[in-house]
């Protein structure tokens, strides 16, 4: 490794440049200012095919190198005739690259094969992956970034037009610019190489983590005007609020974005008609039926006061008759896999409302959850445990009435989502009460309680054991007699004898589900 090098800052003129590149836009326009600045162009199979179809001169590389390409196109560029003339150092190289027959190469124009556009699709094999990973190009990309002082690399077709403008003007390509397109260049063999990794791990846990995500779009703020916020899309993924279509309505902002993954989440819990009501990123209410009119209105009834501004999601098509309700009453947005003419009709009537069209919930939940910290990163699997009913623990005297199982099943579901600490009252499978984010658990309960008017059936839900039983001699003013929670506290007994003292039937499903 060469110590002490400086780097040439001063503007380099281009007298060789090798392009190689899969997407050919623009290629033959770039190509046809080059050859007529007089720049000698290498190139090989479909980049040079298509530069001599529009009658531009070309240097094959197997003759610049004067070795043939070899083994089905797998070596080509894998040479020291390529190497060095991309990374040797002008000033201290030249007599050595004489004396091998190297000749400098100014300009690198190289873009890579598709390798994420292939595994994206549905019938692609791993084989198809393998043979998608461009080992050649990323070579070229990262000698020509490194060796920024003497050579200009471009991977991106957006920014040949100012090559262009460079090339023609005859000043050179000035240190800025060189140093600008090989920020970008390692960024983009970075994301690639990452995506590779990304699609062979196995491991939800690897001992290291790539992260590759794209800009999607900037926003017009975070959570607070004050901060500034854009949104990155993980390009391996096929599902998603990002990957929706909006009908209509203003431009997602970071807490729609928010709120709306938040509330399709929710929703991949259900197999029946559905609809989740979200507010701050909470479920405010929600309900399963038979059909989605009765579901959403249940989900919409569960609190109004609370829905007024949320995000409504639905997980069938939106009729007109739901969006008759929805024309008169406040949200933000509407989510659904479609929606009948008439329902975009009634609903473009509110031009500021969000109409966003989720085809499938298909593969939407995420293998892992990640949050920042300060100089670091948590990650863990995805709440993925669906409560079985009947593996519950009785731990009271009085029993549960099966019938009561589908609604408990229904109940946990939800509950996972809330932010805690948790608890929700749920009746016929639609939530009547949701005490969300309190410090205290005996504050959730009140809050819940506070929500729901008629206990008769109902069922109350603690996403963690109760510590004491004052929240059980709460409940059971309320005429609620059944209670599902994780259980595992010291005073277990307590609570139980609490119960017991309210004819109140209990069963410890042995799981939590915080929600920080």
């Amino acid at each position: 490794m060469l110590k002490n090098v400086s780097i040439n800052n001063e503007p380099i003129m281009v007298k060789r440049a090798l392009l190689s590149v899969y997407d050919k836009s623009n290629i033959v326009e770039l190509a046809n200012s080059l050859h007529e600045n007089n720049v000698e162009i290498i190139s090989s199979g479909g980049t040079a095919s298509e530069l001599r179809s529009s009658d531009i001169p070309v240097v094959e590389v197997n003759d610049f190198t004067g070795y043939p390409e070899i083994m089905d196109g797998r070596v080509k560029t894998l040479n020291p005739h390529i190497a060095g003339g991309i990374l040797g150092l002008r000033n201290m190289h030249a007599i050595e690259a004489q004396e091998n027959n190297i000749k400098s190469i100014d300009l690198v124009v190289c873009n890579l094969y598709p390798f994420l556009e292939t595994v994206k699709r549905d019938d692609a094999s791993y084989a198809d992956a393998l043979e998608n990973i461009d080992i050649g190009g990323p070579t070229m990309i990262r000698s020509a970034a490194k060796n920024v002082g003497w050579v200009c690399v471009v991977v991106d077709p957006k920014d040949y037009k100012e090559l262009i403008t460079f090339i023609e003007n005859d000043e050179g390509l000035p240190y800025d610019y060189r140093s600008k397109m090989s920020r970008k260049a390692f960024s983009i063999t970075a994301e690639y190489e990452s995506t590779i990794s990304n699609y062979m791990s196995l491991d939800t846990l690897p001992d290291t983590l790539n992260l590759t995500f794209t800009k999607f779009q900037d926003l017009r703020y975070g959570e607070n005007p004050q901060q500034k916020a854009s949104v990155y899309k993980n390009s391996l993924s096929k599902s998603g609020i990002l990957n929706s279509t909006i009908h209509q309505g203003k431009e997602l902002s970071y807490n729609n974005i928010m709120d709306a993954d938040a509330a399709v989440s929710c929703l991949t819990e259900f197999d029946q008609a559905g609809c989740v009501v979200i507010k701050h990123a909470n479920p405010c209410g929600a309900a399963v039926s038979e059909n989605i009119y009765d579901a959403f209105k249940k989900a919409l009834d569960a609190d109004r006061l609370s829905a007024f501004g949320g995000i409504v999601a639905l997980n069938r098509q939106c009729s007109s008759k739901i969006a008759e309700v929805l024309k008169d009453f406040f949200v933000e947005i509407v989510i659904a896999p479609s929606f009948t003419v008439n329902a975009l009709d009634l609903l473009s009537s509110k031009k500021n409302l969000r109409v966003i069209e989720l085809e499938s919930l298909d593969n939407f939940s995420e293998k892992s959850s990640l949050r920042n910290i300060n100089g670091g990163i948590l990650v863990q699997e995805s709440d993925t445990f669906s409560l079985d009913a009947q593996s519950m623990k009785l731990v009271t005297n009085t029993p549960i009435s099966t019938a009561q199982y589908r609604t408990i099943e229904f109940g946990w579901s939800i509950l996972k989502y809330i932010k805690s600490n948790a608890i929700l009252i749920v009746n016929d499978n639609a939530t009547v009460g949701v005490g969300a984010g309190q410090v205290s658990r005996v504050d959730s309960v009140d809050i819940a309680l506070s929500k729901s008017d008629n206990n008769d059936g109902a069922i109350l839900l603690s996403d963690a054991f109760f510590p004491f039983r004052d929240s059980i001699d709460k409940i059971a003013k309320s005429g609620i007699k059944t209670i599902i929670q994780p259980g595992g506290s010291k005073r277990d007994q307590e609570v139980i004898d609490a119960c017991n003292e309210h004819s109140i039937s209990m069963a410890f499903t042995g799981f939590r589900c915080f929600n920080h």
